[in-house]
């Protein structure tokens, strides 16, 4: 079992590689249907597992097809972090989509109507 600290430099070794692939190096075109950012990566404690979660912006259909060739490009990913992150190990890589800033964007949007409402309803 690897410490938290150890953890925690894994994850951002891993986040920070696997953005330069988003950028650069995955070839898949459906990964470019829509703009692609490594929002969190999760690395489990014995370092084996990585779920690495992906803010997609794009319609939902370009959401779609980014994390389908995202999940496709998994096992490319894999054996890139294998050569550039010196693990006994390489983790299994799993993507996952982030929706949290979209959550977050509706909610602001939400309190910013509520706050409209009430505004209107003290100058009545």
């Amino acid at each position: 079992m690897a410490t938290s600290r150890r953890i925690s430099k894994v994850s951002s070794l891993i986040k920070r590689e696997v953005s330069q692939m988003l950028l650069n190096e995955i070839k898949d075109d459906r990964v470019g249907a829509g703009m692609a950012s490594v929002t969190e990566v999760q690395v489990s404690g014995d370092l084996q597992h990585v779920k690495i979660f992906v803010s997609i912006y794009g319609t939902p259909e370009a959401k779609a097809e980014t994390m389908e060739g995202l999940r496709s490009s998994a096992t490319f990913v894999r054996r890139q972090l294998g050569q550039r992150i010196r693990l006994r190990r390489t983790p299994e890589v799993l993507f996952l989509e982030d929706t949290s800033l979209e959550r977050g964007d509706r909610m602001v949007h939400l309190l910013n109507k509520i706050g409209q409402e009430r505004k209107s309803d003290l100058e009545e």
